[in-house]
């Protein structure tokens, strides 16, 4: 099955941002269809991708359940390299789509493929099981990176990443209330969905501008 991209923004943007999904949603969920629109009106081109056996759940019946991160490292290479991208390439995704993105980040930037990785709610551990942690490879990564991350993420509260060992490359952006697709309660928070969207993209705006030569 071939990669198939789901494109939002203009071809000429200052920055291509290649978007893979979570475990369990597939790219064109509510969470990244809003995340990509966004990104699209801050002058970004988005590109979201599926793994294979989420684009299979299309097709076939029945839910084939996702593969452990680590055997998705090859698909997530490989819409790298369909990608047709001019100008720099950020690469990332939600939840897992991120954590994948992470794993072969150094490899690709070395490679002067990517300029950056964003992760749109990391994994950090799964819920409730915060002893489980996904993160000793965060620890010598050496690609600019941006984790946007709710401050009640059950995969990593604000509190708890506060205590891990991660590389100084790692930029994070709290959002107040912010749950694993980065949405608050706005009656407690005073927040709506839209408006954290609205930081998200004016913050990797922000940083693209750093780590975008």
């Amino acid at each position: 099955m071939g990669v198939r991209f789901l494109l939002d923004g203009l071809p000429e943007a200052r920055a291509t941002i290649l978007l893979a999904h979570g475990a369990g949603a597939p790219m064109d969920s509510a969470s990244m269809t809003a995340a990509a629109t966004a990104l699209a009106e801050a002058g970004f081109r988005v590109a979201r991708f599926e793994f294979a056996y989420m684009a299979s759940r299309r097709t076939e019946a029945g839910r084939k359940p996702p593969p452990r991160a680590e055997s998705l490292k090859g698909e997530y290479q490989a819409a790298v390299e369909k990608i047709a991208s001019d100008g720099p390439l950020i690469i990332g995704g939600k939840s897992m789509g991120g954590r994948v993105a992470s794993m072969v980040a150094d490899e690709l930037r070395d490679r002067g493929r990517i300029a950056g990785l964003l992760c749109l709610g990391y994994p950090f551990h799964p819920p409730e099981k915060p002893t489980q942690l996904r993160t000793k490879h965060l620890a010598g990564l050496k690609t600019p990176t941006l984790i946007c991350q709710g401050t009640r993420d059950p995969f990593g509260t604000r509190e708890e990443v506060a205590g891990y060992a991660l590389s100084d490359r790692i930029e994070i952006l709290w959002l107040e209330d912010g749950d694993h697709d980065l949405k608050p309660r706005k009656k407690i928070s005073g927040y709506s969905a839209a408006d954290h969207l609205k930081t998200v993209a004016e913050a990797v705006g922000a940083w693209a501008g750093k780590i975008i030569r």
